[in-house]
């Protein structure tokens, strides 16, 4: 339940702080008051868009504030825990609307508000003034079958099927459209295969090629010089290693007298190696160097070769083999389209059982939670003046030539919230077949069957907390005190609170609130005021006669009032 209310600077509203109480909590006020400035207020907290509009003039921000006693939840646990909000029997709402934008509290943890909307549909359930418009629409009533717990599990399981279908579905028509797209490109492909096998192109052939022309590039200045190394080592004339020998002479006889020459003796003797081992490495070197302009000119052809190819398709040599293999990939996909499709088509004959299977079980549950339904409307709508009332929940499957699977000669269309269609259909006088919901009632028939709804859903879910916002359209007299006292009644199971006009239903409220607008020096403001029993008899004395309260009126509020139950 909501325990208190706390709105700043919220249009009309410069501070207001109410607290409600269990049972049923009315609203009442002249037109313009306020009343629908407090469900803005409400929405606000629960999630709704906000308009920095809505800012009071001259202030920073609006706040709008509800500490719920929500008692044990689990989802709600898990749903807080998941966000890092401190997990408790009693949840402080917040939000506040700055001109840059909106904030939003639960606990003083600051939360999305995409998570202070799913906090507030699981704690609250508002109805607005157009809500029952809803009704009228037949696209809405799958989603008042949809609310019953019944349903939730068969919808799952349907929804499980249903997306392996839309991924074998989507699977089959990327499959068509790339063989399409191939069918277009066959060609050019064919001839890149074509062209890249002739190319026998190999990741590492550009660095094999590169240094082989290097060589062959360079191969007489390499003679020239190994012949001239060769020169040094063997001339004619005294030669480098005759003139180490002679030094090595010298040397050792040097060392044998004195031993400090040992060391350089050492070193000419690897240097007379190192020197012999070079000149015969250029010997032979000499020998292997290959003079071959005609290789040169086969290297630099497949060079320009190897470059044209790159420049040609923008990829390196690697990218052009990757590029080679999935090209050839793709053609052998073409070719093998038809089997491929056809094994798609064969699993999606498979799932269309198990969708099938699994949407025969959805539309079945409906079904049954649609006369339920049906049944308890009925006996609703006499506690509401509608003493012959027929209603009707028809649940019908969706026909489609491009169904998903076939169900009785007919292809049955499928989407994420099933293969039905839902409408209620209605009949509120005796001998009258039902019709749609939207060509045959009124507006008050409209809000009674809503409130009819709403009361067997509040007992469906445990919702803690209902809010009317003039649920009453279209009614007065005997059959406003009948949905006061149905009100009453259902605010057995939750706390309600409600605006209303209608002093026949005011007068059932468990704690009557009175809304009013009032002038603060130059300044117009909106304040609520929890009503006394006094007051409350007055106030409801007003609804009836107006400004002028008479004793007739007095009189007449008394006896709504006990017979609504609030005098023993």
């Amino acid at each position: 339940m909501i325990k208190s209310l706390y709105i700043k600077d919220f249009a009309l509203i410069d501070e207001l702080d109410v607290q409600f109480e269990n049972g049923l909590n009315i609203m009442t006020g002249q037109t313009g008051a306020g009343k629908s400035i407090i469900i803005g207020a409400l929405n606000m907290i629960l999630g709704e868009r906000a308009d920095t509009e809505v800012i009071r003039q001259g202030a920073k921000k609006a706040i709008s504030e509800a500490t719920i006693h929500v008692g044990k939840n689990e989802y709600l646990a898990e749903l807080l825990d998941e966000n890092a909000v401190e997990v408790s029997e009693e949840l402080i709402l917040r939000r506040e609307i700055r001109q840059s934008g909106s904030r939003a509290f639960i606990n003083d943890t600051p939360v999305n508000i995409s998570v202070l909307k799913k906090v507030g549909d699981q704690l609250v359930d508002l109805h607005g003034q157009h809500d029952h418009q809803m009704l009228l629409k037949d696209e809405n009533h799958l989603g008042v079958i949809d609310q019953f717990e019944s349903v939730e599990p068969a919808l799952k399981a349907y929804q499980t099927e249903y997306r392996k279908m839309a991924e074998l579905q989507k699977e089959l028509r990327d499959l068509k459209r790339r063989e399409r797209e191939l069918k277009e490109k066959t060609d050019l492909y064919q001839f890149q295969v074509k062209e890249l096998e002739a190319a026998e192109l190999d990741p590492h052939e550009e660095e094999e090629l590169e240094a082989e022309m290097h060589l062959l590039d360079n191969a007489e200045d390499l003679d020239q010089k190994a012949a001239a190394i060769a020169e040094i080592g063997n001339g004619d004339d005294i030669s480098l290693m005759e003139m180490l020998n002679t030094i090595k002479l010298h040397l050792e006889d040097m060392a044998r007298i004195e031993s400090e020459f040992d060391t350089y003796l050492e070193e000419v003797n690897t240097a007379r190696i190192s020197i012999q081992e070079a000149v015969h490495f250029a010997e032979r070197y000499r020998n292997g160097i290959e003079f071959n302009p005609q290789r040169l000119e086969t290297l630099r052809q497949r060079q320009a070769e190897l470059n044209r190819l790159q420049k040609k398709y923008q990829r390196s040599i690697p990218e052009l083999i990757s590029y080679y293999k999935d090209v050839k990939a793709e053609l052998n996909v073409a070719e093998n389209f038809d089997l491929e499709i056809e094994r798609i088509q064969g699993k999606i004959a498979e799932q269309a059982e198990a969708l099938k299977k699994a949407a025969v079980d959805l539309h079945d549950t409906r079904d049954k939670v649609g006369r339920q339904l049906s049944n308890e409307v009925v006996d609703s709508l006499k506690n509401l003046g509608i003493m012959h009332g027929r209603f009707q929940v028809d649940v019908a499957w969706r026909v489609s030539d491009n169904g998903w699977f076939e169900l009785d000669g007919d292809r049955i269309e499928c989407a994420t919230d099933g293969c039905d269609d839902v409408r209620f259909y209605i009949s509120t006088n005796k001998g009258e077949e039902p019709k749609p919901l939207a060509k045959i009632a009124s507006g008050g028939e409209v809000s009674r069957v809503m409130l009819s709804l709403k009361s067997i859903l509040a007992k469906e879910h445990h919702l803690p907390v209902m809010i009317f916002d003039e649920i009453d359209t279209g009614i007065s007299g005997n059959i406003s005190e009948k949905v006061g006292r149905e009100m009453r009644k259902l605010s057995e199971y939750c706390q309600i609170v409600a605006i209303t006009h209608q002093p026949q239903i005011a007068s059932q409220a468990h704690k009557h609130y009175r809304v009013e607008k009032v002038e603060e020096g130059a300044r117009t403001i909106t304040k609520i005021v929890p009503l006394s029993d006094e007051e409350h008899i007055h106030e409801v004395a007003s609804l009836m006669s107006g400004e002028e309260i008479t004793d007739s009126a007095l009189t007449s509020a008394k006896e709504l009032i006990e017979r609504g139950g609030m005098k023993n």
